[in-house]
């Protein structure tokens, strides 16, 4: 079979013309928001993209959002019965024979008109008080990591279920031809640290069709592996082959309609476009030194938190739908505090970078950011206890996360924890609830974007899940 005919005889451009397949694939080439997977927004939307900053292994509350000045009386006193009560513990404190409280080393601060309490690990992020929404009473079951990073990205613990990026895809579609709706990148941290791995899954379409499959961005030569031309396959050659590989495809379409088939079509157009797109998206040396000074040190390093922050901007600017950043090295079982501040090193001057970035661009009005991690830490000390050491154990029942820009209220914080930010006493949000909310933002009623497989219509947030009218605009 030549570059040019299929085995029927029939030229490449007859059979794209001439059958209803072939015509509606050309379509899709010419229009891809005609045959995108729009099934939203049912109303009117406040955020047309979030970028979500995933702050993998449990940031401290205690620590930066959750200011318990009483605790300071508190030191090196058991954790009172009534506030722990039949609550589970990990493997990792269960052993303990004492539970003694360890108040946060670090001070806190008063912010912005809203005069908001934030940590003084956070001085750049501080400047955004009041544009930030603390939600501090956000809560989940599961206990360690890799169940509640799943629950958290997927509405569930147990793998298999679409990444919440993949779900918005499958919603809205896509802005722009040339890149995925859905874009991930991970950044390892600076210092020393337990790192908790992440996994595919975390991005994955699940059941949903794998064109909806968030896209990982790594640093280095080629930010998308397998993305560059073989050595010696030209443009023109990779076109001619992609040409006959569909128009092959779209034969097993017509017979089996099988969509994974259609799914591979897109794919391979999508990548070819990425070829072009992609790198000229990756190159920051275009942008000014002022935005690398206002990234600070680190961002000039590829693969970087700080880089990452950079190019999340660029993504958004390009109309990409869902951004996830992931940081790793949040899970301080033991030496905490050096541990968060490298970690704060880290992160809190490029996340201010990059709410200044959208500010300034007319950005911040239409994407909403969301920074936060699978769930928090224990206000009693894990090991041994000093004045100016200890480690936290994992706490799924009370933590902090925060949200700024399009729909969310501003300088505001909801919720309520106990004095030892150990259970919650006002106006509580699960996980469930979060993601409800950041769908509605995007004009998606929670409820009603939903997906059958097996016989039953499933959705990101089961079902489950309220919107928080006290966190909106």
């Amino acid at each position: 079979m030549t570059a040019d005919t299929l085995q029927t005889g029939l030229s490449r451009r007859h059979f794209l013309s001439s059958t209803s397949v072939g015509a509606a694939a050309l379509a899709s080439l010419l229009n891809p928001q005609l045959f995108a997977d729009t099934r939203a927004p049912h109303f009117t939307p406040k955020a047309r993209r979030i970028i979500w900053l995933t702050q993998a292994g449990a940031p401290s509350q205690l620590e930066l959002f959750d200011y318990k000045p009483g605790l300071v009386a508190q030191f090196d006193k058991d954790l009172p019965d009534s506030i722990r009560g039949e609550q589970r513990l990990t493997g990792m404190t269960a052993g303990q024979k004492r539970f003694p409280v360890a108040p946060s080393i670090y001070k806190f601060h008063q912010h912005g008109d809203s005069g908001m309490w934030l940590s003084e690990l956070l001085p750049y992020t501080a400047r955004f008080a009041d544009e930030m929404c603390v939600i501090r009473s956000l809560h989940t079951e599961a206990i360690n990591h890799d169940p509640a990073m799943t629950l958290l990205q997927t509405g569930h613990q147990i793998g298999g279920r679409p990444a919440f990026g993949s779900w918005v895809a499958y919603g809205l579609g896509s802005e722009n031809a040339d890149l995925p709706a859905f874009v991930a990148m991970i950044s390892r941290p600076s210092g020393p640290t337990n790192a908790q791995p992440l996994h595919e899954r975390m991005w994955s379409s699940g059941f949903l069709p794998s064109r909806h499959q968030g896209v990982r961005f790594s640093s280095g030569k080629d930010p998308v592996l397998f993305l560059s031309n073989p050595p010696g396959i030209t443009t023109d050659r990779r076109r001619a082959m992609l040409d006959d590989v569909a128009a092959l495809n779209r034969l097993k379409f017509a017979e089996s309609q099988d969509p994974e088939t259609q799914a591979r079509i897109d794919q391979y157009e999508m990548a070819f476009r990425m070829q072009t797109a992609v790198p000229e998206l990756a190159d920051l040396s275009k942008e000014p030194a002022s935005i690398f000074e206002r990234y600070g040190p680190e961002s000039k390093k590829p693969g970087t938190y700080a880089a990452n922050c950079i190019l999340a901007r660029r993504l958004a600017e390009r109309g990409v739908r869902f951004i996830q950043l992931y940081h790793r090295g949040w899970d301080q079982h033991g030496s905490l505090p050096s541990g968060i501040k490298s970690q704060c090193y880290d992160t809190d001057q490029p996340t201010a970078a990059l709410l200044a970035d959208l500010q300034e661009r007319g950005l911040l009005d239409d994407t909403l950011v969301i920074w936060g991690g699978e769930f928090g830490r224990t206000v009693y000390s894990q090991g041994t206890l000093t004045a100016d050491n200890y480690g936290r154990d994992h706490h799924p029942r009370c933590y902090s996360v925060w949200m700024a820009g399009a729909g969310v209220k501003r300088g505001h914080v909801h919720g309520e924890t106990d004095d030892f930010s150990y259970n919650i006493v006002k106006d509580p949000v699960h996980i469930h609830d979060l993601n409800a909310t950041a769908l509605h933002l995007l004009g998606i009623d929670h409820t009603k974007l939903t997906y059958r497989v097996q016989g039953r219509d499933y959705r990101l947030t089961d079902v489950h899940g309220e919107v928080v009218q006290g966190i909106l605009a």
